[in-house]
């Protein structure tokens, strides 16, 4: 029973991991990419502590939970699509201290970069989920996303499936590193807004957007 072996993650998880085995840790990396918050440090370790005791196959926990990063990441690129560009500028332009041009400048930064920020950023906390939105606004080929998605997502999932089996009863140890991470991620990207907008401020003008 991986309810016994697990019973300090939330009862859910084990619920579907004890219900469904493998697939259910599948499940649950997929919910994970559709609310971030959800812990993927959590589910991923698991999974590899359940491996490790013989409750799960090794290579079938790698299989399924990338598979439910990569469902997660295609249901994501699909909300992007269907919002297309478009719809995105006329949202962003009525936001504070967003012009036209910054989005155009994260376009053009995107078709240069993409394919680096969905493979990198597959390997980022929060960042991992988000960024499948503007590939699918930016209609980047599918294959291409999926095959990005799913090299990158199973590097991350197999650290910590593999972190988890060999850890073996102190699998929960990984949560720690993975806070230690996140919260460096989260600290950077609050420096880069604080930057952006002081520089906004600080502009002559800044109150101006760029009209068609």
């Amino acid at each position: 029973m991986i309810e016994s072996i697990g019973s300090t993650a939330p009862g859910w998880i084990t619920g579907l991991m004890d219900t469904l085995g493998a697939p259910g840790a599948g499940v649950a990396i997929a919910a994970e990419n559709l609310f971030p918050p959800l812990p993927s440090e959590v589910i991923l370790p698991l999974a590899g502590f359940a491996a490790g005791r013989g409750s799960l196959h090794l290579a079938s926990a790698l299989a399924w939970t990338t598979l439910g990063s990569v469902a997660g990441a295609l249901a994501l690129y699909g909300v992007g699509a269907l919002l297309g560009r478009d719809r995105t500028v006329a949202i962003a332009s009525k936001l504070p201290l967003v012009k036209v041009a910054d989005i155009e400048k994260t376009e053009r930064w995107f078709r240069r970069h993409g394919t680096k920020a969905v493979f990198f950023g597959r390997m980022i906390p929060l960042f991992r989920s988000f960024i499948s939105i503007p590939a699918g606004i930016e209609r980047m080929p599918v294959p291409v996303f999926l095959a990005l998605t799913t090299l990158g997502s199973l590097i991350w999932n197999t650290v910590f499936v593999l972190a988890g089996y060999l850890l073996g009863e102190r699998w929960e140890e990984v949560t720690g590193y993975v806070e230690v991470y996140s919260k460096v991620v989260l600290a950077a990207a609050a420096l880069a807004v604080a930057v952006f907008v002081a520089a906004r401020v600080s502009r002559p003008g800044s109150g101006m957007r760029r009209r068609e």
